[in-house]
């Protein structure tokens, strides 16, 4: 009889990405990914992923992007049971008194330059230093993140995002960014 007995376990990780992939979509050319942040199986699974992702680089803590690279990067950061340090957009108004690591971007999907920073004392020379976002697009705060990582003598050992929609193969190649989907794939 058709339907009885074992039936095969789904691949995790292969469902993982179908929800993710299920849960994105396009509006009027533009990205819209709230549907990840709606599905609570997804973003639990999603600091997982990210991290395995980078599982052999062994991050001390990870840098993400204010706003939604904080928050992906705080799942996996969580994951991996390090710390966060918040990349943060328009440093200048902040840094009244505490000395700040602080970068400009180049041109990102916008076409802005984006004034990028940490605090100082929050990454010690010689840290190792994982970057995580939703998207790379540009790569520009991709790169703006590691120029701070080497302002700080701190070591880079890579990148982790959701989407790469990177058009320069050689930012993937010296960045080492790995990632759960290509955009082409959405």
């Amino acid at each position: 009889m058709k339907g009885r007995g074992p039936r095969p376990k789904p691949d995790e990780r292969e469902e993982f990405l179908r929800r993710l992939r299920g849960s994105f979509r396009w509006v009027l050319g533009s990205a819209d990914v709230t549907g990840w942040w709606r599905d609570p199986e997804l973003v639990g699974a999603l600091g997982r992923a990210l991290a395995d992702l980078a599982a052999d680089a062994e991050p001390e803590v990870v840098i993400g992007p204010q706003s939604r690279g904080a928050l992906v990067g705080a799942l996996v950061a969580q994951h991996l049971g390090i710390g966060l340090i918040e990349l943060r957009k328009e440093v200048s108004r902040l840094a009244h008194s505490d000395e700040w690591l602080v970068v400009h971007t180049p041109p990102d999907y916008r076409d802005r330059n984006l004034e990028l920073g940490i605090r100082a004392d929050l990454l010690a020379p010689g840290t190792r230093v994982l970057f995580v976002d939703d998207w790379v697009d540009t790569g520009g705060q991709l790169q703006a993140a590691h120029a701070i990582t080497m302002q700080a003598h701190a070591n880079w050992c890579g990148t982790a995002v959701i989407v790469d929609a990177l058009a320069d193969a050689r930012l993937r190649r010296e960045l080492s960014v790995r990632s759960l989907v290509r955009v082409r794939d959405l």
